[in-house]
């Protein structure tokens, strides 16, 4: 028994000092990485023939020099160039028609591979030695300012009239862009500012990372693959800059713990489907709402802190744990496995049935239902009836443990193929309970204006803000595919007439009416035409069928008079003859 109790007591021992690590010093942490906060800016602007202006402004450390035999014009070696320190390449096959500045301080030599579309432009005195095999034409030099930063926007935008981007990249060792447009929707106006370049989508960034002094460890016991990976950072009591660290986390199911010294503010970039916790202030800039510290915590020693990050999210094990001790005020991490490093999201032109087009902000979905219950959800690629009501549900993951509204401003759609259609679409919000539907909200709508239009595949997108204790903030885009039909033709029904009183009484009155003037037409004909002269009416009227006076009985008139008839008739007739005779005498 006693053997027993010994080894449950070193399985748990065991156990235990599994989920905790001792951090050393390591010169390349696979999970979090310091970037140093640049400055720049990202605008809309795009001149009027179409093209974009971008600067880039790239820092190299010292140069180890080179004979000049080896970069010598006479005898150039590809290799040699390579090999030096301060070596970058421009993939730019893919770009949109764009003006490209280049300025540096230092010595430093760059590939280039560009499209006919793509325009460069360096300084007279530049350090800078660019080559290439195609489109040589396209590189311009110019006498541009190149101390002061300010200056050089301003010069840019006197010559094209503004500037889309400004980049400052240290360390550059491949820069390529993406077939993205390189404007960003807002100001037109070049506000330089600090910035993270890795979340311009347009160009993808490699760079050589800034040095600082990490320690790092990784538990034994491995985090399952279907729980979200837990990450520790702390920033020890004896660091000697209070810093504000940006953290850009590229990782997504992902858990953070957050620990500094007092004054410490933390603000994450993009925490899409992250849940945290800290012993600081958060700052949350999609919203700009800041979180109070969610927890005490004092002690700054590894174990404790490890201890209460798995005490805090109920986790058994964690992925990594990250000591670091900032060099400037201003600090940038990033999180996100290097050898998978997650690029950021653009919008394809094909939209995602539901999802969102903004990767910096809170993920959102978009679910239609055919009934105000919202138990049936449509498929997304059933047709809908332009003739119904349609009901939406749109609904978002939550940042850590703080609760967020969303509020819907406006929606349109957009018809698909080569000549769009965008029309407005009225919205009535929808009574949605947070019991019955957290982190989410409702609306409905009609698309009866759509039932003019031949197009049937058309994008819905509503533009939402994130609320949070009454303070709201800009909470992206959330597109839904939508197909659409016309309703059947019904077959066309008699019109059925409903007569009332009114309507009774004149067709009476119009019928009596009618028989007067016919009576009167009769008798006006009978007084002009009377009756013919010698005409026996008696007589007529016996011979008339069906009049009233031929009812009386006559006597037939024999044929066959008698012989005393006849001798008077006779009689009658011979003087009647003699008559004139006696008169002519």
């Amino acid at each position: 028994m006693t053997w027993f109790v010994l080894l449950l007591c070193i399985t748990a021992a065991a156990s235990a000092s599994s989920q905790t690590c001792v951090p050393k010093e390591v010169n390349d942490n696979p999970w979090v990485y310091v970037r140093k906060v640049q400055i720049g800016c990202w605008t809309s602007f795009i001149t009027e023939d179409k093209a974009e202006v971008h600067i880039l402004n790239l820092n190299f450390a010292p140069m180890v020099s080179m004979s000049s035999s080896g970069l010598g014009s006479s005898g150039f070696s590809w290799i040699k160039l390579r090999q030096h320190q301060n070596f970058f390449t421009l993939e730019m096959t893919n770009a949109k028609p764009m003006n490209l500045i280049l300025t540096s301080p230092d010595t430093a030599y760059g590939l280039f591979n560009i499209n006919a579309d793509v325009n460069i432009y360096i300084n007279n005195n530049t350090k800078l030695g660019l080559h290439s095999n195609q489109h040589k034409d396209n590189v311009h030099r110019e006498d541009f300012p190149t101390q002061s930063k300010e200056e050089l926007v301003a010069w840019a935008t006197n010559k094209f009239g503004g500037v889309t981007s400004f980049t400052t990249i240290q360390n550059l060792d491949n820069l390529t862009a993406t077939a993205t447009k390189g404007t960003k929707p807002g100001s037109p106006l070049c506000v330089l500012k600090n910035e993270d370049p890795s979340e311009k989508n347009f160009i993808r960034i490699d760079s050589a990372p800034s040095t600082s002094s990490l320690k790092s460890c990784f538990p034994q016991l491995r985090t399952p693959a279907a729980e979200a990976e837990l990450h520790i950072i702390n920033i020890p009591e004896d660091a000697s800059i209070r810093s504000n660290v940006s953290l850009r986390i590229d990782a997504k199911k992902t858990m953070v713990f957050l620990r500094g010294p007092q004054g410490t503010i933390w603000t994450l970039l993009n925490p899409q489907h992250t849940q945290f916790g800290s012993n600081n202030e958060i700052l949350l800039p999609s919203i700009t709402h800041t979180i109070p510290p969610l927890l005490t915590l004092s002690s700054d020693s590894a174990e404790d802190v490890q201890g209460k990050a798995l005490e805090h999210f109920k986790a058994t094990t964690f992925t990594s744990y990250t000591e670091l001790r900032p060099e400037d005020s201003v600090v940038l991490l990033v999180l996100g496995k290097k050898d998978n490093a997650a690029v950021i999201e653009t919008v394809p032109e094909t939209v995602t049935p539901g999802t969102t087009n903004a990767p910096a902000q809170m993920p959102l979905m978009m679910q239609l239902y055919a009934s105000p219950d919202y138990r049936s959800p449509l498929d997304p690629n059933t047709k809908v009836q332009s003739d119904k009501r349609i009901y939406a549900e749109i609904s978002g993951h939550t940042f850590g443990d703080i609760v967020l509204t969303i509020k819907v401003i406006s929606c349109f759609v957009r018809s698909k193929g080569q000549c769009p259609v965008k029309k407005e679409l009225p919205f009535i919000p929808e009574t949605c309970s947070l019991g019955s539907c957290p982190n989410s909200t409702r609306l409905s709508f009609s698309l009866d204006q759509l039932q003019e239009l031949e197009s049937t595949t058309w994008d819905l997108e509503c533009s939402v803000k994130l609320c949070h204790s009454e303070k709201c903030g800009d909470g992206g885009r959330v597109k839904r595919n939508l197909e659409v039909t016309q309703p059947c033709p019904q077959p066309p029904t008699p019109p059925c007439f409903d007569f009332g009183l009114p309507g009774v009484l004149g067709i009476a009155f119009g019928g009596f009416l009618i028989g007067v003037l016919l009576i009167g037409a009769l008798w006006f004909i009978k007084i002009k035409t009377g009756y013919p002269t010698g005409l026996d009416i008696s007589s007529t009227a016996a011979n008339l069928p069906g009049c009233p006076c031929s009812g009386a009985k006559r006597q037939p008139v024999s044929t066959n008079p008698s012989p005393s008839e006849n001798s008077s008739a006779n009689a009658s007739i011979g003087s009647t003859q003699s008559t004139p005779t006696s008169s002519m005498a």
